[in-house]
């Protein structure tokens, strides 16, 4: 079954008992038992929801996985694979990544005794040199989140099979639509679904697709024991959403790859960011490794000032000022004031995230409208 008829109707069937085409919404917390031990598959809605298990089963087919996990938010699924390390285990993750996953591991988890490293990840040699006997985990974000780095997936995991560690991809800014990464040899693969899955900005839901049953038998035990699930309906807005996922990213990155040209060519605009422009320094990797270059855009004004990034940033109307990412229209934000915040100013400044820095997450409107808006913005600078 290809991509594009998987999302509709991989792991879903119709109702048994009405016929309904579209999944149910299961709204329920317990189910009755015949007898104890006697039921049919479910006996508690923190352990199981019939409309989560097909959202598990429909986002394994997309992964190419063995076995989905659906948590209540992308950094409760991220939890759940942290909470399978021990104290004085070792994770080691990319320099330039969201600052909430910077912010659970630094504050969070090191407390309790995990260790971490930070890295530049696009160079092979950099990861060779940072792995110790403790490391236990490679956490892997391609394209990174906000300077839209690409990681070679490949040659990240085939280093951590040889030396026995695990890896992760956080696949939320590529969607299963623009990379597979389990294909490409990782373990486990991630997606805060809030985004491109649910498409809508009308949910707050992640995911975990494991390669193996092992390990999301693994990760299922941690989740029914530490409670973090999403809900039925959080669950039936994403399987509506994953059915057009194919038609928005396709259409966002189509929007992306005229917005990035127009802003390279913009003479108020410095550095763009984005893997679809031959400029970027992972242009080729990201054409092997990926379907399509996706539909973020980072970018810096030629006069690095806040001020300035300020007037563009409340001067659009199409693109809405918002954190978030992935839904059907667009937004523009400051990721050193909001997204990635908890990140010291020091690091940002030291990975290439400045002050002025501005994201965009392009949508599926008419693209000559949202070119339109980010020029009577810059106008204004």
């Amino acid at each position: 079954m290809k991509f594009n008829t998987k999302v509709i109707h991989a792991g879903i069937e119709p109702d048994p008992t009405t016929g309904a085409i579209m999944t149910p919404i299961y709204q329920t917390s317990t189910y009755v038992q015949a007898s104890p031990g006697d039921h049919k598959g479910y006996e508690y809605a923190r352990t199981q929801n019939p409309t989560r298990s097909v959202l598990e089963k429909n986002l394994a087919a997309l992964e190419n996985g063995a076995d989905g996990i659906c948590f209540g938010s992308g950094l409760a699924a991220m939890d759940a694979i942290l909470k399978m390390l021990k104290s004085g285990d070792e994770v080691i993750s990319t320099n330039d990544l969201y600052g909430g996953s910077y912010r659970l591991i630094k504050k969070i988890f090191e407390p309790f005794g995990l260790k971490s490293k930070f890295i530049d990840m696009t160079r092979i040699e950099e990861l060779e040199k940072a792995i110790s006997a403790d490391t236990k985990l490679i956490w892997i974000e391609t394209p990174t989140n906000p300077l839209l780095s690409i990681v070679d997936i490949k040659a990240v995991c085939d280093v951590a099979r040889a030396r026995g560690i695990l890896t992760c991809v956080d696949n939320t800014f590529a969607s299963p639509y623009l990379q597979t990464p389990l294909d490409l040899g990782a373990d486990m693969v991630l997606h805060s679904a809030t985004k491109y899955l649910g498409g809508h900005s009308d949910l707050v839901l992640g995911a975990v697709v494991a390669k193996t049953q092992e390990l999301a038998d693994k990760l299922h035990f941690v989740q029914n024991a530490s409670g973090g699930v999403c809900g039925p309906m959080d669950s039936f807005l994403v399987l509506r959403g994953i059915k057009t996922l194919h038609l928005r990213v396709q259409r966002a990155c189509d929007n992306a790859r005229k917005i990035a040209a127009f802003l390279e060519d913009h003479p108020k605009v410095g550095r763009v960011l984005h893997p679809g422009l031959k400029s970027h320094p992972h242009h080729e990797l990201a054409a092997r490794q990926m379907k399509d270059f996706g539909a973020m855009v980072s970018f810096d004004l030629k006069d690095d000032s806040i001020a300035k990034a300020n007037t563009v940033l409340s001067g659009t109307h199409l693109f809405s000022l918002a954190e978030s990412l992935g839904g059907v229209e667009s937004l523009i934000g400051h990721p050193s004031s909001m997204t990635h915040a908890s990140i010291p100013r020091e690091d940002r400044i030291k990975n290439g995230l400045t002050d002025s820095l501005i994201r965009l997450s392009v949508g599926v409107e008419d693209v000559d409208d949202l070119i339109a808006d980010l020029a009577a913005a810059l106008d204004k600078v």
